[in-house]
């Protein structure tokens, strides 16, 4: 696998300079070295935000003809969950995302909906208010992260056959989270000794149809320390690298490539049975048994995005650099599949 240099990540004309991938954003993005149809630049930010027994996951997003503030709380005790969102047509850039995850605010806001994404040298701060979220109640949460981890997965992807087109992403887990969330009068608190947020950060020209599998994991386990996990594959051609990833007390431990085994029924994903998860490289093995299946199907004929994004419980072992075999047993994460035409 090819480990990335620094240096600009597109070239003079919109092409990745490199393929692979990095433990931090060694190559500089910029929005106005893309090359490709204005049409097809996606932009994110998306946090998530959990203890064990509830989640909010917060989700700002540029799609260039489209942007989109979305709010998800998820109950795993109960379990249940609701996700809210607003769209916007015709957005082009306005968001005004930032060209790096270390610098910029972010903010997404309407008439019923208002997020902000707060950056500090040593905090991220998320602040979040939505109108009529659960039968007519509003939701709000304000939630800060500290503890931005040493290492965290970058990845850079080219698409073979649209040479503008490209995947530049980080996935940076583990970050000790502190604050509250309320639906209505219940108040949900985040305490910074079990809760933990990640942060997944996306800039790219993608193609047309796609599909892709992601999971991650975040937790403390015995000896206090932080440990979690960025997994997945899918589009784009990641012959130089994968996403795999182990994070060990802030520092990442780079696996193989990963196998998500989803069961079958019928011929179809039987998304809510238990799975499996393997690793190339016998470095990784994890059942995993589901509790919630937050499911989105969008059908537009000409756009469509069917996601299935799978929280449950995870057991089983990983494997860090020096040999050390970490065991965990029934640690809440998630695992997805998404297939997109936009």
């Amino acid at each position: 696998m090819i480990k990335l240099t620094p240096g600009k990540l597109l070239d003079e004309k919109g092409h990745l300079t490199q393929a692979g991938w990095a433990t931090s954003l060694v190559k500089e993005y910029n929005r106005k070295d893309v090359k490709a149809n204005a049409m097809r630049i996606k932009e994110w930010d998306y946090y998530i935000v959990t203890n064990g027994k509830y989640a909010v996951a917060l989700t700002i997003d540029d799609n260039s003809y489209m942007s989109m503030g979305s709010v998800s709380f998820l109950d795993f005790e109960k379990p249940s969950y609701i996700t809210k969102s607003q769209i916007h047509l015709f957005s082009w850039g306005k968001v005004g995302f930032p060209s790096s995850l270390e610098e910029g605010d972010l903010h997404y806001k309407d008439d019923k909906i208002s997020i902000d994404f707060y950056k500090t040298e040593s905090q991220r701060r998320l602040v979040c208010s939505f109108l009529d979220f659960k039968n007519g109640a509003p939701f709000s949460c304000d939630v800060t992260l500290c503890d931005f981890p040493k290492d965290y997965m970058v990845i850079a992807t080219p698409f073979p056959k649209k040479k503008k087109a490209f995947y530049y992403n980080a996935k940076v887990n583990c970050m000790t989270a502190e604050g509250w969330a309320k639906i209505g009068s219940e108040e949900y608190i985040f305490d910074k000794k079990d809760s933990l947020g990640t942060l997944d950060w996306g800039r790219g020209v993608w193609t047309y149809k796609n599909t892709w599998y992601w999971g991650s994991m975040q937790t403390r386990i015995d000896d206090g320390k932080t440990f979690g996990w960025n997994i997945g594959y899918g589009f784009g051609d990641t012959s130089s690298a994968s996403e795999d990833m182990l994070f060990y007390d802030g520092v990442a431990h780079k696996l193989g490539r990963t196998t998500f085994h989803i069961p079958q029924k019928d011929g179809k994903d039987d998304f809510l049975s238990p799975w499996t998860f393997t690793c190339d490289d016998n470095r990784f093995y994890m059942e995993f048994v589901p509790i919630i299946d937050r499911y989105d199907n969008t059908d537009l004929v000409v756009l469509c995005s069917k996601q299935h994004q799978v929280f449950g419980k995870f057991t089983g072992w990983a494997i860090l650099d020096d040999g050390t075999k970490i065991e965990i047993k029934d640690k809440i994460g998630f695992a997805e599949k998404v297939f997109n035409k936009w």
